[in-house]
């Protein structure tokens, strides 16, 4: 079987028994299971959720996203082999080492292979956490311009880039394009304020005030719990991005949990410990394949101006990337995946066949 095979880049097609359509997102696709197969299967696994609790089939791909688009590569590679069970393996173990910690749980009841997850229903928060230990990025690129101060917080002068702050930073932004808030743009993934949360505390999702703080306390206690483990492996925990919602437990109460995906190489940065003492940045994360563009095309501010996203679409869509640049993205999340979890993730010749046998054979959720 070739590599190409070995990549699942189609994940919305699988004949699983669902009650809703289908939804795809640029990695993963949910599969809302009918109130009747959830029910079963809450009974028959034992999940701790109410009886009537909406469960999901959620699949990831191996797809590789980047300034939002997708990105294929010559010989009909159209994702990254082992991205996905990569992806997979990561999120759960950072999920487990939160419940450990005493945090919070995630919306993982259980998980039949590498590729897939079974979910409770989560009502989601609309923020995107982002929790920042060092200056790079985006933020650098607006502070080398001249700004200072970001989602409300002051920064000093004469910040050099990619250094330690002093705090850790909380920079939220929108999730989705939210109408009607005051002080905040109607527009996706645009830089807010605590204060902003505050004001529009029921257009942001959440319940309370006081479930500001306990976002906040998640977010900067979860990022500790990865930044130390990390730190045993001598690699720099740079900056992420959490999601979190709610959902109604087994005794009727709501929870604000962990939700999406914690702590991995596509919603984290991660550095080399060694590399960067010695002054350089080695990318232990999806920014190398992002910086591999950036210097891959003549003009690279098609993939930094958001008002040129037609054009960027069409530059992903026709252009196929050398076949190294995948298998190069395959080597970093497999290496980091088998650092943070401490053993070696396995990456399924034939996913699709696997996940559909697996599904039909110890959770009856296969059409036939």
């Amino acid at each position: 079987m070739s590599t190409a095979d070995s990549v699942l880049a189609i994940n919305d097609d699988l004949p699983i028994k669902t009650g809703l359509p289908v939804h795809s997102g640029k990695v993963r696709s949910v599969y809302w299971l009918t109130d009747r197969d959830s029910r079963r299967l809450i009974k028959e696994k034992q999940y701790p959720v109410a009886e009537d609790t909406p469960l999901a089939i959620m699949i990831i791909s191996d797809r590789l996203s980047a300034f939002d688009c997708i990105w294929h590569a010559e010989g009909g590679l159209n994702g990254v082999p082992g991205k996905g069970a990569a992806l997979n393996a990561i999120a759960a173990h950072w999920f487990e080492r939160f419940r450990e910690s005493g945090l919070a749980r995630s919306h993982i009841l259980d998980i039949p292979h590498p590729f897939v997850w079974i979910v409770q229903k989560a009502r989601p928060v609309k923020v995107e956490a982002i929790a920042r230990q060092y200056i790079t990025g985006s933020m650098w690129r607006a502070y080398a311009k001249g700004e200072r101060e970001f989602c409300g917080i002051r920064l000093p002068d004469g910040l050099e880039r990619d250094q330690k702050l002093d705090d850790l930073l909380i920079t939220p932004s929108t999730k989705g394009i939210l109408t009607g808030l005051k002080g905040v743009p109607e527009a996706d993934d645009v830089n807010i304020s605590r204060q902003n949360i505050e004001d529009n505390l029921a257009g942001f999702g959440f319940n309370s005030p006081a479930d500001i703080d306990h976002y906040e306390r998640l977010l900067k206690e979860g990022f500790q719990v990865i930044s130390d483990d990390l730190a045993k492996q001598d690699q720099v925990f740079v900056d992420t991005k959490f999601e979190f919602g709610y959902v109604t437990n087994d005794k009727g109460q709501q929870e604000l949990i962990y939700m999406d995906e914690v702590g991995t190489p596509d919603s984290s940065r991660i550095w080399d410990g060694p590399a960067y003492r010695d002054g350089k940045i080695v990318e232990q994360s999806k920014e190398a394949f992002r910086q591999f563009l950036l210097g891959h095309f003549a003009d690279p501010e098609v993939l930094l101006d958001k008002n040129r996203m037609p054009e960027r679409s069409a530059l992903a869509r026709d252009t196929a990337l050398p076949a190294s640049a995948m298998l190069d993205v395959s080597k970093t999340y497999l290496n980091i995946a088998e650092k943070i979890t401490g053993h070696p993730i396995s990456v399924p010749d034939n996913p699709r066949e696997e996940i559909i046998q697996v599904l039909a054979d110890n959770y009856q959720l296969i059409r036939t």
